[in-house]
């Protein structure tokens, strides 16, 4: 009997009362992410033992091409849960860098783009101007190059700026609008800035040809962005050198759930896979350069500052797959990704490529160290626990992918270009 046959044959036996009702389930389609996982418990060690403690969260999407290239997405889940917070830390600074040139593409204003200096002032004891960026080519600020040291080596500072360009207002409209649910940026990063003066942001100048081409004043945040139910966490914070007991109220932190975050990172390479509200105004020149950026290393990038691999080796950003300390990679392999490190807490998101093998994929995950329960004490289990599982992990789906059979192989000399054209 043909299976189509065989299939209506026992629907109409279930519903005729001959077969129990559950012969009717089908089986549903494997998630290759927890076969992986499970098969290798061992290698993946304490941290998927007690995924609870340790908080994990992973997303794994599978890309298949058609054959005329278009991708096709599948993608599989292992803990991911809105109410499951992990902090963010570094990972809101992708989305913080996307608007801020998308601000300036809209503007529309003749000689304003990512290279125009930009000087930021202070109107409040809180603030800090900077007039001057000698990681800069000319020693001056600007968007761009804000934006490419945010995605080479996670400044703190570069973010902060771009931060005060935007303001809490234009960052969180922009980010609830367009459907990145539970996404939450209110503060800056290592700043020791109150929550009420992280809603006030910097004045800031634009300028080009020896005059301004865009005057913002400081701004006070109108909205509510903070978060309304208590996210406790913890048992004690180090605060000023004194330890305050109790657990640590995480709702007024950032936030950024990783189906938000990860779906960040395909807006980015694949804005035509994702829905329109979701994508970023930014112009052709902009998205290469922002695609550049999140796949170049520390030591390729040109930049002076970064040239020591020891302080910056080639992994230095790099979590999964290379546990952020690998002295090199493969040439052909890149990933374009987003991490974040800080109370406990390891997160990185990414797509990953493999030129020669013909491979790509999106995979995000965060994972909780903090044996003690005490944040600011900097006795994080990083080396031992985080950076080994995301490397791991990264290795893992890796490897899985090469094994992975495609009717299509992808055609990857775009993103190849990207760095042939520098």
């Amino acid at each position: 009997m043909p299976p189509f046959l065989s299939i209506i044959v026992r629907l109409v036996l279930v519903v005729v009362g001959v077969l129990p009702a559950v012969l009717q389930a089908q089986p549903s389609t494997p998630n290759p992410l927890e076969t992986l996982l499970t098969a290798n418990a061992e290698r993946l060690g304490p941290v998927l033992a007690d995924p609870l403690t340790h908080r994990v969260q992973i997303l794994y999407t599978q890309i298949d091409r058609d054959a005329e290239g278009r991708p096709h997405f599948r993608s599989f889940r292992h803990g991911v849960a809105p109410e499951t917070y992990f902090y963010p830390a570094s990972t809101v600074k992708l989305p913080v860098a996307l608007l801020a040139l998308e601000a300036l593409h809209r503007q529309g204003i003749p000689g304003l783009d990512r290279d125009t200096v930009m000087l930021t002032g202070a109107a409040h004891p809180s603030q800090t101007a900077v007039a001057a960026d000698p990681t800069a080519p000319g020693g001056l600020p600007s968007v761009g190059h804000y934006v490419r040291k945010i995605l080479l080596v996670s400044d703190n500072d570069a973010y902060n700026r771009l931060y005060e360009f935007l303001g809490q207002d234009a960052i969180n409209a922009a980010l609830r609008d367009r459907g990145y649910a539970g996404a939450r940026i209110v503060h800056r990063l290592s700043s020791p800035v109150s929550t009420a003066d992280n809603r006030r942001v910097n004045p800031v100048r634009f300028i080009g040809a020896h005059r301004t081409l865009l005057a913002l004043g400081e701004r006070v945040a109108e909205g509510a962005w903070l978060g309304e139910t208590p996210i406790p966490l913890g048992v004690a914070e180090i605060v000023s050198g004194r330890r305050i007991e109790g657990p640590k109220d995480f709702s007024e932190k950032n936030a950024l759930p990783l189906q938000a975050l990860h779906d960040l990172v395909k807006a980015v390479i694949f804005p035509g896979a994702v829905p329109s509200a979701m994508r970023f105004d930014l112009s052709d020149e902009d998205l290469a350069f922002v695609r550049r950026a999140m796949a170049t290393t520390p030591p390729e990038s040109g930049i002076a500052a970064y040239a020591d691999a020891e302080v910056f080796p080639p992994g230095y950003v790099k979590f999964l797959l290379f546990g952020g300390d690998a002295t090199s990679i493969p040439p052909s392999i890149r990933i374009f990704n987003k991490v974040g490190d800080a109370y406990g807490f390891l997160t990185d998101a990414a797509y990953v490529v493999d030129v020669e093998a013909g491979i790509e994929y999106l995979l995000a995950a965060t994972v909780y160290t903090n044996a003690n329960g005490t944040f600011n004490d900097d006795r994080y289990e990083y080396a031992e626990l985080g950076f080994p599982f995301l490397r791991e992990l990264g290795q893992l789906i890796h490897a899985h992918e090469l094994a992975r059979p495609r009717a299509h192989r992808p055609d990857l000399s775009s993103l190849a270009q990207l760095f042939d054209a520098g």
